[in-house]
């Protein structure tokens, strides 16, 4: 758009031979900056193309917190002794607050305020979030295991403090032992006390919820109020896919982070590949929060309304020769108005079906969402740091793809809001086929010494190795011509060899195979570690179902939010939104990771034991936990297909593309015929 000029004939003709507005001049409406923070090369950022990509930047890092917790929950778990029913519960924090107080936040600011600076509010308390989770441990620390299992354990600077030192290493090892003597048995663990941890993090995510819910309600209305709703599918296929990076960059953070020991300046024994490590999750905190505060800056300095979109307004009214006075107010925020709005809300059967779909596919979807990680390196044997790696960075060219291809196919071919519906039930049920796939997939507790597949159950104590009191010895499993024992203490072994290499070998160990099928001899040894698998080809299937679910399910993001969207009026965008994650957070954020952290915890067959009681899960039932996963997730998905099927009869005369007004395409016409000199603010092209 050029240089509006008020003596040009085609704005008189717009606006009359006396404007009653300088459109010119930035003013309070669309001047970008706070205080003495403002000027004409921030003003020239006022346009949508830039809020577009700060917001999916935001969105991008915002998304990146959360995969990087969800990542990093398997290494929380261990070093702080809990388990995943309790580790569900502190990830719905953030959705009790939501519930709490985000509907009526998102209604008050929608209705009222300066939406960016709102939204900036809201990202700041997830960068207090961010620090909260990274708290712990500098608060307790990498914790006594994970220091036994460095070199510099019993490098002390003094000879006392070595040999006293070396004395308690000398313990570590005799602890993983067979004893002979109950005396010299390894007793409860005391360890560090959970509850302090688990206060902070479920603090944490309570923050966070109060203002997440600002950025993804008002950053998606600010940017409809701002778009022409031609453009609006492409320009919010946009953002998403901005957005949709998070993933990768909080898994390949989470990914780099969990490689490195979690004191990174001490030398651990033990590889990355070993189940008793412990990677530095708290370093990725740092990072997030530095980025996010930065950010949150940024967003702040947008205008309360996009100048293009301001001048479209005003031209719009006096086109309808609409004064000031004659307009109609919008109502102010009150707390009857509140329960007018959501009530209205409630009675919009396409809106409460469409949201109800949604509440259904998240809650099928939340447990991979959560444990996500976990799950691959419960199901195919992978080390902490390649599943967080390969869940949040896999399939993202395929999201991507599905995004912009379906934002492309929406801006130029306009399909009808039925069209968009149907595809939204084919895409739940490539959703439930994809997850009933997963219950095939995995690799199964074989080599696992002692377990009964039909049964659930591990059976550890064999006449010979129940004489060695192994009740309290932590999980160090041993692997033996095949078979994965959960301790050298179970395998019987008595005694160890460690070589010039560091390598080591436990020897005298009685529960282990004395002689092959063919009768020949065989020495009574284990090595550390559990036996490897090959797991190669189901993991590589695995990952080719998650690549098509992935492009399929992003294809439906577009339509479903403009669904959503056109079926209010405009006054009520905020509060929908607002609404909808008080019903998502109530029906399937809140309640799903505890259920499904309670599931997960049924299939466990070694847990971690503390004077407490049970601490962290060590081993699951990897059959058992993929069958009992994937088939209640693609049963609540299922439901979420026949609210899409509502939507679909429902949706037969909604206007999705605002296709036949009479006023705005006069006004863009206009606009378009204006190309003079670069204008004097923020031109949004």
């Amino acid at each position: 758009m050029g240089d509006l000029k008020k003596n040009d004939p085609a704005v008189k003709k717009m606006l009359g031979a006396e404007p009653p507005i300088d459109l010119l001049e930035p003013n309070e409406e669309t001047s970008c900056g706070f205080w003495f923070i403002r000027g004409p090369f921030l003003q020239k950022f006022a346009n949508k193309k830039a809020f577009v990509f700060l917001n999916g930047l935001m969105g991008l890092i915002m998304m990146a917190s959360y995969v990087y917790f969800g990542n990093t929950i398997s290494t929380i778990e261990k070093r702080f002794k809990l388990n995943s029913q309790t580790t569900g519960f502190i990830t719905i924090g953030n959705d009790v607050s939501t519930l709490m107080f985000g509907a009526f936040i998102t209604y008050y600011a929608g209705k009222k305020g300066h939406k960016p600076r709102w939204i900036a509010l809201g990202v700041y308390t997830v960068v207090l979030f961010c620090v909260l989770n990274g708290l712990p441990h500098f608060m307790y620390g990498p914790g006594e295991d994970a220091l036994a299992l460095t070199t510099e354990f019993g490098g002390m600077s003094t000879q006392a403090d070595h040999n006293i030192t070396q004395d308690i290493l000398e313990k570590y090892n005799r602890q993983m032992l067979c004893q002979n003597e109950e005396s010299g048995s390894v007793k409860c663990q005391s360890g560090d006390s959970s509850t302090g941890p688990v206060v902070v993090l479920f603090v944490a995510q309570f923050i966070s919820g109060i203002g997440g819910s600002l950025y993804y309600t008002l950053g998606t209305t600010y940017m409809d109020d701002n778009i022409q709703k031609s453009k609006t599918p492409a320009l919010i296929s946009i953002s998403y896919f901005i957005r949709m990076l998070g993933p990768a960059v909080g898994a390949a953070l989470a990914g780099y982070c969990l490689s490195l020991y979690i004191s990174p300046e001490l030398h651990p024994k033990i590889n990355n590949r070993d189940p008793r490590w412990l990677g530095a999750w708290w370093l990725g905190w740092i990072v997030l929060s530095i980025v996010m505060g930065a950010l949150a800056f940024l967003l702040a300095l947008f205008p309360r309304q996009l100048p293009r979109a301001y001048m479209r307004r005003q031209i719009s009214k006096q086109e309808s020769r609409q004064s000031d006075e004659a307009e109609v107010k919008p109502t102010k925020p009150s707390i009857s108005d509140f329960f007018v709005t959501f009530r209205r809300l409630c009675k919009n059967k396409i809106l409460m079906c469409n949201t109800l779909a949604s509440v259904f596919y998240f809650i099928g979807y939340m447990p991979f969402y959560t444990f996500g990680a976990k799950y691959t390196e419960v199901m195919f044997k992978t080390s902490a740091a390649k599943a967080s790696f390969v869940t949040g960075t896999i399939g993202l060219g395929f999201s991507a793809a599905g995004l912009l291809v379906s934002g492309m196919v929406l801006s130029k071919f306009k399909p009808s809001a039925r069209w968009m519906a149907g595809w939204n039930v084919f895409v739940s049920l490539v959703a439930v086929a994809g997850l009933i796939s997963y219950s095939f997939l995995g690799c199964v507790n074989g080599d696992q010494k002692g377990l009964d597949e039909s049964s659930n159950e591990l059976v550890v104590t064999y006449e010979c190795n129940k004489d060695c009191h192994c009740d309290f010895v932590r999980y160090s499993p041993v692997c033996s011509y095949g078979e994965t024992f959960i301790s050298p203490c179970h395998a019987g072994c008595r005694d160890s060899v460690t070589f010039q290499n560091g390598s080591k070998i436990f020897t005298d160990c009685t529960c282990v195979k004395n002689q092959t099928a063919q009768g020949v001899p065989l020495p009574p040894i284990a090595y550390p570690g559990p036996c490897p698998a090959d797991c190669s080809s189901q993991f590589h299937i695995f990952l080719v179902i998650i690549c098509i679910l992935k492009f399929v399910g992003a294809t439906g993001r577009a339509t479903n939010f403009l669904v959503a969207l056109r079926c209010i009026d405009e006054k009520d965008k905020a509060a929908s939104m607002g609404l909808g994650s008080t019903l998502m957070s109530s029906l399937a954020f809140i309640p799903s990771p505890i259920i499904f952290g309670y599931i997960i915890d049924t299939t466990c067959l070694v847990w971690g034991k503390t004077c407490s009681g049970k601490g962290n899960c060590w081993l699951y039932n990897a059959g058992q936990l993929r069958y009992v996963l994937s088939f209640s997730a693609a049963f609540f998905v299922f439901i979420g297909t026949m609210f899409d099927v509502g939507v679909w009869y429902l949706v037969k005369d909604l206007n999705v593309f605002d296709d036949k007004p009479s006023k705005p395409p006069v006004v863009d016409e206009e606009l378009k015929n204006l190309k003079n000199d670069p204008p004097k603010f923020g031109e949004d092209r």
